[in-house]
């Protein structure tokens, strides 16, 4: 059964034969979803219900509207009803539809199949620490297990790792909305319906929602702590800090990585009933050079640590493409990105990130953009490196001189002209 979408708040008249939604039950399983998740209650309680025929389950769009087809909730149960309101809230906080829109740009995926990849991705990021301690698993969720994956990772790296087939097939139902995968549904309202949520107050709850996180830190899960982190923690916009390497790397000859037929070659139009691929350019390899000095904390490092994971997340989430090194007054071992969470960030001593410089420099193959998070408290080096600089600094109270154990006069220069200078937060 299909028929126009019905935004309503209270039960209202259907067509002949169509049960009305039963508000009550989608009610009961939302409050619920609040016991059983209560630092969830102020963002499961913005999400605004609209009745609709033409979703099979439940969907959301980006202005936090949950459409719902009545005869789901018919035939769902309450216990069940309350997973999905979660599972449904969990695309929204987790702002997976900007994300699959980043995605699939830098990626040139196009079209609703891949849009249904975001979308299982998407899932397997939410249901694999979701549900359980009064949330029951609904029949038919995804986990990273069912498609041979691991679990506790992020949607872009679960987008690169399967395909659509046979295996993937039993999913071609799956439809969470656009506020799962970035792309509008017919029966979305837009920007300018009835009960949407505006930028400002969609900030506000997710400001609240990682309030009561951090606030009860043992009662949540590590994917949710992760989230509430990055909430209160907001890492620099690496996607347009690293942009003029991105754009270097894909004009520069010869920089192409791999065939595609996501975008196809403009020279297809000279061979009629042909589609020629197009050459994919990579994304820029980058290296993170981290001031592990005594002068830096450990919740600075802590920062630091934050700011790799988004530098991957802005090369396409290709953790092939970063190292990180730590570095006080003398350069540490270089490490392959494999988890930001097990660089181990060896130092304490004084600093000079000169070492750093020359060590990341030589690695092979260079990197495009050499990244250094310090305090600043460092000398330079004297001439501009063959690559893209970008220096975070961590935020200090300035001060006319600094602290130096050999030279109680020392005065630490600014970051040089040639690097692009940002303040991490």
């Amino acid at each position: 059964m299909t028929g126009a979408p019905r935004a309503t708040g209270t039960p209202g008249a259907t067509d002949a034969g169509e049960p009305a939604l039963d508000f009550d039950k989608l009610f009961a399983a939302r409050l619920q979803a609040a016991r059983a998740r209560p630092y969830l209650a102020t963002a499961l309680f913005a999400l605004h219900p609209v009745e609709s025929w033409l979703v099979p389950t439940m969907a959301v769009d980006r202005h936090w509207r949950c459409y719902v087809s009545p005869a789901f909730v018919s035939r769902t149960p309450v216990e069940e009803l309350a997973g999905v309101w979660v599972h449904e809230l969990s695309h929204l906080l987790r702002d997976h539809h900007g994300r699959s829109d980043r995605v699939a740009r830098e990626r040139g995926l196009t079209g609703p199949g891949e849009r249904l990849r975001m979308n299982i991705a998407a899932d397997c990021e939410i249901n694999d620490d979701v549900f359980g301690d009064g949330l029951v698993r609904p029949e038919g969720a995804v986990d990273p297990g069912a498609l041979g994956l691991p679990e506790g990772e992020l949607m872009e790296d679960y987008l690169r790792q399967f395909g659509l087939g046979p295996y993937t097939e039993a999913l071609a139902w799956l439809d969470c909305g656009s506020g799962a995968d970035g792309l509008e549904r017919a029966w979305d309202e837009g920007p300018d319906g009835a009960h949407g949520l505006s930028a400002q107050e969609r900030d506000a709850v997710r400001f609240r929602v990682a309030q009561g996180i951090t606030g009860r830190p043992g009662s949540t899960s590590k994917g949710w702590r992760r989230w509430a982190e990055e909430a209160f923690h907001p890492p620099q916009p690496w996607r347009d800090l690293l942009g003029a390497a991105v754009r270097s790397a894909a004009s520069a000859p010869g920089a192409g990585e791999d065939y595609s037929y996501g975008r196809p070659s403009r020279r297809s139009a000279g061979v009629p009933g042909a589609v020629l691929p197009s050459l994919r350019r990579r994304p820029p390899r980058v290296s993170v050079v981290i001031d592990t000095s005594g002068s830096v904390s450990d919740t600075e490092l802590g920062s630091a640590l934050l700011e790799v994971a988004a530098i991957t997340r802005a090369v396409g989430g290709r953790r092939d493409l970063v190292t990180v090194l730590s570095c006080d007054a003398a350069a540490r071992i270089v490490h392959p990105l494999c988890q930001a969470g097990g660089i181990p960030l060896v130092g304490g001593g004084g600093t000079d990130l000169r070492t750093g410089f020359a060590r990341a420099l030589r690695a092979r193959p260079r990197p495009d953009v050499v990244v250094v998070l310090t305090d600043g408290q460092t000398p330079w080096p004297s001439s501009r490196p063959p690559c893209r600089t970008v220096v975070g600094l961590f935020p200090r109270k300035r001060r006319a001189r600094s602290w130096d154990e050999d030279d109680p006069d020392h005065v630490p220069d600014s970051p040089p002209a040639w690097a692009r200078v940002v303040e991490i937060g």
